[in-house]
């Protein structure tokens, strides 16, 4: 094995470590994109929720 097959060895490796990273990555950015999505949903969900109370007894509104 000479010094261009080490160096080719290495590059490749470093390749694939930064394919790998770069998957892990895109896969926590669209966890993260879900777990925002679920978040304003539920946020969404409650405000109405609260929206509707409030016009169903409007004695609560000044609770």
């Amino acid at each position: 094995m000479n010094v261009n097959d080490i160096v080719a060895a290495k590059i490749e490796a470093a390749r694939i470590r930064a394919e790998n990273a770069k998957r892990r990555r895109a896969a926590l950015a669209a966890a993260r994109q879900r777990g925002l999505a679920a978040r304003h949903a539920q946020k969404l969900r409650n405000l109405n929720r609260v929206d509707t109370d409030t016009v169903a007894n409007p004695e609560k509104e000044n609770s």
